[in-house]
Formats: structure tokens, C-alpha cells, sequence
């Protein structure tokens, strides 16, 4: 298996105006949409400056979180997967993300159901692919996604997402190889065997959802506890505005697809 952070390629797409409906889990105000379009380019533009091909997708006004391309797909140097999100009003974005997969991996996979599973659910480490639970990613659709996996050559393992954490990477992420941060809910997961669990300072719980790339992990502006912490371990981080696509239960890895 190559690096779980090694990537040369990104599939992004633009916001359309309907982002500031997207989907959200506790209500609250819209985000506003021009500061979506702001954190996206600064998002775009730090992944070019580390080095990645990015593309950009048109928006698509009819489906209000397609800009959050990782929740409807998987990508592999190996090839592709298709998903089946779990939340009704997006499942039509997955023949818009169709073509583009197609025309950049040889080998594209696809769910068939009846089960679902998000990619904002989907943790990749080093040795493994963890899946996990929640109201978006049930077992039915995480076994079959795990036989999926299987197919590229990526062992995978179903883990629990704690109540109140919408997706499995909602919180948590990969630091290094052999490091995780996490949320607390997170820090005794059964699937983190044989890694070192960072958990979030109080507070800070949404810095979980970092990303990293190549040497550097992204993360939130928000969280100064957090980025201490990180760059006591020596790591290269770049800090991002998150504030509103926050808005509608969003973070740093689910604006792109990357290989």
C-alpha cells in the first residue's frame, strides 16, 4: 500500500449559491456564501502550493453539498470507488462525480446497495481502511464497501462512531502514519490498536478533522491549543478558515478527493 498521505492529485468543485442550504445536523444560521467561495479558493490554493494537481469542478446548484466531493467518493492510485451517501438529497450527485473518476483512473468501483456509506466516514491509515458507523454509513453499506476495498487491495476494519460525532473523521484524523488525533469520544476506539492517540485539547473537539498532506496536516484557524500541540511534535502545519462551512457541518478533508 502507498502512503496514506502521498497524494500528487486532488478532484475539488466549486460551491454553487445553494451551498448555504447544505445539510446540517442541529440547524443554526446559513453560513454566508461569499465566505464559502473565500474558504475554498484559500482551500484550492494550499493544495497547489503543496504541490498537488487540483481540478475544479463546475458547481452544481441542484445538489446544495456537492462541493464536499469526498463524501461520494473513495480514490486510490489503485483506482476509484463510488459511494452511496446516506442522506437522501445528495445521492444524485454521484453521476456528476461519474465521468470525471472515470476519466482519471483506470479502474472505477461502484456500490449497488442497499446499503450506504459516506466518504466523510471512511479513515485511511497506513496498513488499513477504517469505516465507520453513523447515521450516514450503516453496516450493510460498510460491508459492502469493505468488499470493494478489498478488490484494490485495502484491508478495512468497521468501527463505532460515537453519539454526536456526524462522521467517523468528523473526529478524528491522521497526524503520521502511526499517530491519530481525536476527539475523547474517539480516543478508546477499538480500531486505533497499535497507534498513538493524540485527543483534542477542551474546546477544540472540531480541530479533529485535520488532513494531511505530503509533510504538512491542515487544520482549522479556530483551534491555537491544537496547533501548539502539533507543532510540539515537530509537524509542519498550515492553518485554514473554516467558519463556514463549519456552518453546515463541514471540515478541512471533505472538499476534495485526493490521490
Amino acid at each position: 500500500m502507498t502512503s496514506p498521505y502521498a497524494f500528487t492529485h486532488a478532484l475539488c468543485r466549486a460551491p454553487a449559491p445553494s451551498a448555504v442550504k447544505g445539510i446540517r445536523a442541529d440547524g443554526g444560521p446559513d453560513p454566508d456564501f461569499y465566505g464559502l467561495v473565500a474558504e475554498h479558493e484559500a482551500y484550492v490554493a494550499t493544495l497547489r502550493d503543496l504541490g498537488l494537481a487540483v481540478e475544479v469542478l463546475e458547481p452544481l446548484d441542484d445538489f446544495p453539498d456537492a462541493f464536499f466531493t469526498e463524501d461520494v467518493a473513495l480514490t486510490f492510485p489503485e483506482g476509484a470507488i463510488l459511494l452511496r451517501p446516506g442522506a437522501p438529497s445528495r445521492a444524485g450527485e454521484v453521476d456528476h462525480i461519474r465521468e470525471p473518476l472515470a476519466a482519471r483512473h483506470s479502474r472505477l468501483l461502484e456500490m449497488t446497495g442497499p446499503g450506504y456509506a459516506d466518504g466523510g466516514d471512511i479513515l485511511r491509515l497506513a496498513d488499513r481502511v477504517i469505516i465507520g458507523l453513523s447515521a450516514r454509513t450503516d453496516r450493510t453499506g460498510a460491508e459492502e464497501l469493505a468488499a470493494l476495498l478489498g478488490q484494490l487491495g485495502y484491508p478495512a476494519q468497521i468501527a463505532e462512531t460515537p453519539p454526536g460525532v456526524l462522521h467517523f473523521k468528523t473526529g478524528c484524523g491522521l497526524i503520521d502514519q502511526g499517530t491519530i488525533l481525536a476527539v475523547p469520544a474517539l480516543a478508546d476506539c477499538p480500531e486505533f490498536a497499535g497507534l498513538e492517540v493524540v485527543t483534542t485539547p477542551p474546546g477544540e473537539e472540531p480541530a479533529a478533522n485535520i488532513l494531511r498532506i505530503g509533510d504538512t496536516v491542515l487544520i482549522g484557524d479556530r483551534w491555537p491549543a491544537t496547533h501548539a500541540l502539533l507543532a510540539a511534535r515537530g509537524i509542519a502545519i498550515r492553518t485554514l478558515p473554516t467558519e463556514q462551512i463549519a456552518h453546515i457541518d463541514a471540515g478541512l478533508s471533505c472538499m476534495s478527493l485526493r490521490w
